[in-house]
C-alpha cells in the first residue's frame, strides 16, 4: 500500500511539473487552433457563417493548387535525398571516427549561420554576375539569374539538403551508437559481408528512428521558405512557389477566411501523413 501511495504521490508531482508546459500548449496552440478552425467556416469579418464557402474558394484557387502541388514536389524530393544522404554519411563516418569530428563540424556549419548570411551567399552563387554564372561563362555558357528559371527549383533543393544534412546525420550517428559492435563481429564471423550487416543488422536496428528523422525531415521542410522569401520576394519563379508563399501573401491580405482554410487542410493532410508514416514503422518494427 505504501508503494502504490508512493507511485500515486509521484505521479501527481509529475503533473504539476508537466502543468506549466501543457497551460503554454493549451493557450498558445490548441485555443488558437480550434479559433482558426472557427474562422475557416466564417466570412472574411468572421461574423457571418458561410460554411464550405472557404474551402471551395481555396481548392478552386490556382495559386493555390500551383503551391501545393510544388510543395508536394518538394517534399517528396528532398526527404528522400535528405535521408539517404545523411545514413550513408553517418555510417561512413562512424566507421572512420579518425575524422569523424572535424567532419561533424563542418556539416554542422550550415545549421549556425544565419538566414540573412544564407541569402548573401544565394546572391554570391547564383545572380547573374554570380560566381556560377561567371563559371559557366568559361565553357560558353551564358550567365543567368537561376533563381528566375526553371533551376531554381534544383537550388531549393540543394539548399535545403545542404541545411539540414549535418542535423540528420548527428540523429543516425546516435542511433547508430545504439547498435552493439558485437552483432557485426558474431555476423562477420558467421561469414556475412558488408551488404548482409547492412540490411540484417543495420536496417533493422535503425527503423525506430527513421520515423523520428523522417518526422523532423519532413517539418522542417516547411521552414525553407525563409530563405526563398528573402531572396526572391512575395512572388518568386513559379517553379519554387511554395503554401508558404501562399499564405504569406493571404496574411499580408488579411484573407484571414481562406487563410484559416488553408491551414487546415495543410494541416490535416499532415496529420494524416505522420499517422500513415507511424503505422508503417510500428506495423515493421513489430
Amino acid at each position: 500500500m505504501k508503494l502504490i501511495h508512493k507511485r500515486k504521490h509521484n505521479n501527481k508531482n509529475a503533473y504539476l511539473f508537466m502543468l506549466p508546459s501543457l497551460a503554454g500548449v493549451l493557450v498558445l496552440f490548441v485555443l488558437p487552433y480550434f479559433d482558426v478552425m472557427r474562422r475557416s467556416f466564417m466570412d472574411g469579418t468572421g461574423r457571418k457563417f458561410v460554411g464550405t464557402e472557404n474551402y471551395e474558394i481555396v481548392f478552386s484557387n490556382q495559386a493555390f493548387r500551383l503551391a501545393a502541388g510544388n510543395t508536394v514536389r518538394f517534399i517528396a524530393v528532398c526527404v528522400p535525398l535528405l535521408i539517404l544522404l545523411s545514413l550513408l554519411i553517418a555510417i561512413w563516418l562512424q566507421k572512420n571516427k579518425y575524422v569523424g569530428e572535424w567532419i561533424r563540424s563542418i556539416f554542422l556549419l550550415p545549421m549556425a549561420m544565419p538566414v540573412a548570411s544564407i541569402v548573401l551567399l544565394w546572391n554570391v552563387m547564383f545572380t547573374k554576375n554570380g560566381f556560377v554564372s561567371g563559371f559557366l561563362e568559361l565553357f560558353g555558357v551564358a550567365g543567368r539569374n537561376w533563381m528566375n528559371t526553371e533551376y531554381s527549383f534544383v537550388i531549393l533543393v540543394f539548399s535545403y539538403i545542404w541545411k539540414n544534412l549535418g542535423y540528420d546525420i548527428i540523429l543516425w550517428l546516435a542511433a547508430l551508437a545504439t547498435i552493439a559492435p558485437e552483432s557485426y563481429e558474431a555476423a562477420k564471423t558467421d561469414g556475412a559481408g558488408e551488404k548482409e550487416c547492412f540490411f540484417y543488422i543495420t536496417i533493422p536496428n535503425l527503423w525506430s528512428s527513421l520515423f523520428l528523422i523522417t518526422t523532423l525531415s519532413f517539418i522542417n521542410g516547411f521552414k525553407v521558405f525563409r530563405e526563398a522569401y528573402l531572396i526572391a520576394g512575395d512572388y518568386p519563379e513559379e517553379h519554387i512557389y511554395l503554401l508558404q508563399h501562399l499564405f504569406n501573401n493571404w496574411f499580408r491580405d488579411l484573407s484571414v477566411n481562406k487563410l484559416a482554410a488553408g491551414a487546415i487542410v495543410t494541416g490535416i493532410v499532415l496529420f494524416i501523413l505522420i499517422m500513415i508514416f507511424q503505422k508503417l514503422f510500428d506495423r515493421e518494427e513489430a
